[in-house]
């Protein structure tokens, strides 16, 4: 879990360590700040964590890509987040400024490294990950201590909860230790911000894994089925004679099986290979956009196995209606031309629909009420595929009115300015006063925990 703080002292770690159920705990220094960077116009800013003069952290290690971790008390030493590094082209060695508590210091690159705590990286405000704009900046604790006037005290906690701890209960008593030094609600990883959007995108990629299949596999054995049974409509006169020459039942469903085991094999080969493809492109693209230190797609056999069979099996499933038929099929009657289907009057002699409806119609009509469970199938398989056109098209006008409302009708403002710590109210007199400025606005934004 992670809280925040105004200014805590290091001994209160102690404490934290002492509430049942903590396994670990790693106070730290954690200051956002904005950044000057060299030839880019844009505002960005950078959250900077402070990194432990002696030894490695507790939890949240960096994983160094490139270069090394800074000295302990090199104040212009820093080690950003490699996103923002290959966004801007930086280097060992490249550097740029950051306003760090009212005074701009020159910094200087001297690693990069990922961080699972920062897999996802959002700036203040934004919306989507901008790896220009934002950076996740570490230094020594000494250097960031001495700029914020920090000695002997951290700013922000993450503690590492022992198996079945009660994740409540050390978030209560944890607010309570942090309270008296400006301490903001804790929280546990399920809202940490990085790791709920990941959790939200795996948990998407986790939904289309159990509804899109069973689409597809009922798709494939409905035309199988529809396939089989034509075929076995148009050879019935040719069962018939293979029956009355002593072939067997079983040989001619085998003869149709084969048909349908090719198919089968054709599509689970094509399906293996162009599935291996894809997911490693699927792969490679989470990697790039989540910024993993590595991520293996893994051709685990068992996979390739089990959705074989799900593919054999919906064929399967598909062929037994048409192959049912074939065993049916007596020699005598499948030889000759098939009977003409019988139609029942549903409505009174008195009503003739064929003096209101033409021969097409009537006949379309009777057909729909001879199959009625088929015709129902296909009336739902047009809705659907209506439904799904409908979705499809709706999506772009309610983005398009999302995008209205937002920032058309509700925020209207062309520029966001936040503050790190509370302000008097005529800092809003001398935004007033910048250049082009026509009205601006202040309000108040505090964190706060809704009582259940």
């Amino acid at each position: 879990m992670f809280a925040q703080a105004k200014r805590a002292p290091k001994a209160l770690s102690d404490r934290i360590a002492e509430i049942p159920g903590v396994a670990a705990v790693d106070a730290r220094i954690a200051k956002l700040a904005l950044l000057d960077i060299p030839g880019f116009s844009e505002p960005a800013s950078g959250q900077f964590v402070s990194l432990p003069d002696n030894g490695e952290a507790h939890l949240n290690r960096l994983y160094i890509r490139s270069g090394r971790l800074p000295e302990p008390g090199r104040t212009e030493e820093v080690v950003v987040n490699e996103p923002f590094a290959r966004a801007h082209g930086f280097s060992e060695g490249a550097r740029f400024s950051a306003i760090l508590n009212g005074k701009k210091r020159e910094l200087v690159i001297v690693g990069t490294a990922l961080s699972p705590e920062f897999v996802y990286t959002v700036g203040p405000g934004d919306l989507m990950p901008d790896d220009r704009r934002f950076a996740v900046v570490w230094m020594s604790e000494k250097a960031l201590a001495g700029v914020y006037d920090l000695d002997g005290a951290f700013s922000a906690v993450s503690v590492k909860l022992q198996p079945g701890a009660a994740e409540r209960e050390v978030i209560s008593r944890l607010d309570a230790l942090l309270d008296p030094y400006g301490g903001q609600a804790a929280h546990g990883r399920k809202d940490q911000t990085s790791h709920a959007w990941l959790d939200h995108e795996l948990d998407m990629l986790n939904n289309m894994s159990r509804t899109l299949p069973p689409i597809f596999l009922l798709v494939s054995a409905f035309l199988v089925n529809l396939t089989l049974s034509r075929l076995v409509a148009l050879e019935r006169e040719h069962i018939g004679l293979l029956k009355a020459l002593g072939y067997t039942d079983g040989s001619i469903v085998l003869h149709y099986f084969k048909f349908v085991a090719l198919i089968v094999t054709a599509g689970i080969v094509l399906g293996s290979v162009v599935g291996t493809w894809l997911g490693l492109r699927v792969t490679g693209l989470f990697g790039d956009f989540f910024h993993f230190p590595f991520l293996v797609f893994a051709k685990a056999p068992d996979l390739y196995v089990i959705a074989g069979a799900l593919g054999a099996a919906a064929a399967a499933i598909g062929a037994l209606r048409a192959l049912r038929e074939v065993v049916k099929l007596a020699p005598a009657v499948a030889m000759q031309p098939p009977a003409p289907p019988v139609y029942r009057r549903l409505l009174p002699a008195s009503i003739q629909l064929d003096q209101i409806v033409s021969q097409p119609t009537l006949m379309m009509v009777r057909n729909i009420a001879r199959h009625p469970v088929r015709a129902a199938f296909t009336a739902l398989g047009m809705a659907l595929a209506t439904a799904i056109l409908v979705v499809s098209l709706f999506t772009r006008d309610t983005m398009e009115q999302l995008i209205d409302v937002t920032y058309f009708l509700a925020d209207r403002q062309d520029a966001t300015i936040g503050f790190v710590e509370k302000r008097v109210e005529n800092v809003v007199e001398q935004v007033n006063r910048l250049p082009g400025v026509l009205a601006a606005e202040p309000f108040r934004e505090v964190p706060a925990r809704a009582a259940r």
